[in-house]
């Protein structure tokens, strides 16, 4: 459900104490937390410059080479003063896949530790290719049906535990099916594929497309609403100098009459650009397919004579853009009011987002390549709505927010496998579900279901409290020894069935009219810690204590780690996350 064509080896560092991507909590949920404003808070530079010497200072430990380099991604400032440096690894000057570390400092910058994604230390004779970045496009372009290939970009590639002098090429098809992309591995010495990921994961996974179309399956959507707000003053005066911010109303498919901040450009044009949230976008992609960098910048922008947008149905163009840009909103509000992130990538940039994407496309997708949302109008046969229903843009979201954080991944390494990727997938489910508790439409009430909306005979897509009852996709709901070669989406039940219990706890309970029944993998029962401190700990771990390569068993390790940051350790709230894990069967004996 992500595509991610561009890894992002170096972002501004401009992070202080006040914007960091930290929790906000009380002093008495963090430990030391009271404490922080007793240090003087370094700039985000110097906590990066302070916690690169000490990762070159404890090289046996951060699995650094002589010949590494590190670059800086993310620096993180917890309230109790902790720091977190997120770091990319260079070999001799060229990128390292799979060897991301993440540095720990106490509020002095001291060293307390590090994250790593590779158990071994990068090793490499030669940086020279004998394959030519032609050769190896053609190789990587061979790898789709009537494949285009873009640059090839020289990599180490350390996934596997060894490492290969590699290029990185994305391949698209000629037709610009997003679906069908794909990111190829080509070993730079022989020639050889290494590997070929699919570049872009819709939101609807292809074995759940097969699945419903060889059943012959019609999702039906909840009855749309057509008709049409009337048209609020605007809220400019005629002399007002534009651009100027405004405030419209939209009338969605999905979430009934909706509030929007939009930008009024004349005395009767606005269009769909919120000021408020970082110049969040939604504009009109005209069924272009094209799946290039450029493919928000090159949509038409949207407009409107009286800031009222949509008709509730799909007989105005606006109306899919309506629910887009709520959501895109929503998921902003979501991040910002509960962990005081500021935009996906925690930058001030607000989301963007194509609808009317491609034809026929019964999907939605994160581009990591524009950093944007592309929405599809449906296939007009399984899928016959626009896929723009809320937990769709925070999912696909989270995604953004994963890759600017984590760029969990499947590994190649056998024991790791898929997990990466599943608890990718997880993660995207489960603030997915924040977001739609934190937006509290009537017309949407929070649920820990995602696809609720999509019209599915089986009435949800994915579920948290009980993911084998979703028959589409397989989902498990414990972890065994077979689950690293288990596809993705399916394999996602083990984090997310992790997360409900420790939110919620076992058992049959009832929660905004839908009935939640979660077993055990051991039949004991878990009680829950509640929703916000469970998001809490979550966040803590995918932003500070997860990398590339993070499996269950990594992820146990984390959420723990964050619980002891947030909670402390042995704390009630802490406890709970290792009986969580331990429900589904993720322990620390069977690691």
């Amino acid at each position: 459900m992500r595509v991610k064509l561009i890894t992002k080896l170096a972002m501004a560092i401009a992070v202080s104490t006040a914007a960091s991507a930290s929790v906000a909590l009380p002093a008495s949920a963090a430990p030391g937390a009271a404490a922080s404003s007793r240090h003087a808070a370094p700039t985000g530079s110097a906590i990066a410059e302070s916690a690169r010497a000490a990762a070159l200072s404890h090289r046996v430990q951060a699995g650094l080479a002589a010949k590494s380099g590190l670059v800086a991604s993310d620096v993180m400032v917890d309230a109790s003063g902790k720091q977190h440096v997120r770091f990319s690894q260079t070999y001799r000057g060229i990128p390292v896949e799979a060897a991301d570390i993440v540095v720990h400092l106490d509020a002095a910058s001291r060293y307390l530790g590090v994250t790593r994604a590779s158990a071994t230390v990068v090793s490499l004779p030669s940086v020279h290719a004998d394959v030519t970045e032609a050769q190896a496009r053609g190789k990587a372009a061979s790898r789709v049906n009537r494949g285009v290939a873009g640059a090839a970009a020289l990599v180490v590639n350390q996934d596997d535990g060894r490492s290969t002098l590699s290029y990185r090429v994305q391949v698209v098809p000629s037709d610009g099916a997003i679906d069908r992309a794909r990111t190829v591995l080509v070993d730079a010495a022989s020639g050889a594929v290494l590997s070929s990921r699919p570049a872009a994961d819709g939101f609807i996974s292809p074995q759940v497309y097969d699945k419903l179309r060889a059943a012959g399956e019609h999702a039906a959507p909840a009855p749309e609403a057509p008709g049409r707000a009337p048209a609020a003053p605007p809220s400019t005066s005629a002399a007002a100098a534009f651009p100027s911010p405004a405030s419209g109303t939209g009338n969605s498919i999905f979430s009934g009459s909706v509030p929007l901040n939009t930008t009024q450009t004349g005395t009767s044009t606005f269009t769909l650009v919120d000021g408020t949230r970082g110049n969040s976008e939604v504009r009109d992609g005209r069924h272009t397919s094209s799946v290039s960098s450029t493919v928000f910048n090159t949509s038409s922008v949207l407009t409107d004579a009286d800031n009222v947008w949509g008709n509730g149905s799909t007989t105005d163009n606006a109306t899919p853009a309506v629910d887009a840009q709520y959501g895109l909103a929503s998921t902003y509000d979501f991040y910002k009011a509960t962990f005081n992130r500021n935009g996906i990538a925690n930058d001030g940039v607000g989301s963007h987002g194509v609808v009317h994407f491609s034809t026929n496309y019964g999907n939605a997708a994160w581009y990591d390549g524009c950093h944007c949302m592309l929405y599809g109008d449906g296939d007009g046969q399984t899928f016959t709505k626009p896929l723009v229903q809320l937990d769709v843009t925070g999912h696909e979201l989270t995604h953004g927010v994963v890759s600017s954080t984590a760029r969990l991944q499947p590994s190649s390494n056998a024991k790791i496998g898929n997990e990466p990727g599943a608890l990718n997938e997880s993660l995207a489910d489960i603030f997915a579900s924040g977001v739609e508790f934190g937006t509290a439409n009537p017309r949407n009430p929070g649920n820990y279901l995602v696809g609720e909306q999509l019209g599915l005979a089986q009435t949800f897509l994915r579920r948290l409290d009980h993911p084998s009852l979703d028959k589409l996709e397989g989902a498990i709901d414990y972890w065994s020894t077979t689950t690293p070669r288990t596809e993705v989406h399916a394999g996602s039940g083990v984090s997310s069935h992790a997360f409900y219990l420790l939110a919620e706890g076992s058992g049959s309970k009832t929660i905004n009219g839908v009935a939640y029944n979660s077993p055990t993998v051991d039949g004991q029962s878990v009680t829950g810690i509640g929703r916000g401190a469970a998001l809490a700990i979550f966040y803590q771990a995918l932003t500070r204590y997860m990398v590339s390569t993070t499996n269950f068993h990594a992820a146990r390790t984390a959420t723990l780690n964050a619980a002891a940051d947030l909670y402390g350790s042995g704390s009630t709230q802490y406890n709970a996350v290792n009986r969580a894990w331990a429900a589904v069967n993720v322990t620390a004996s069977n690691g």
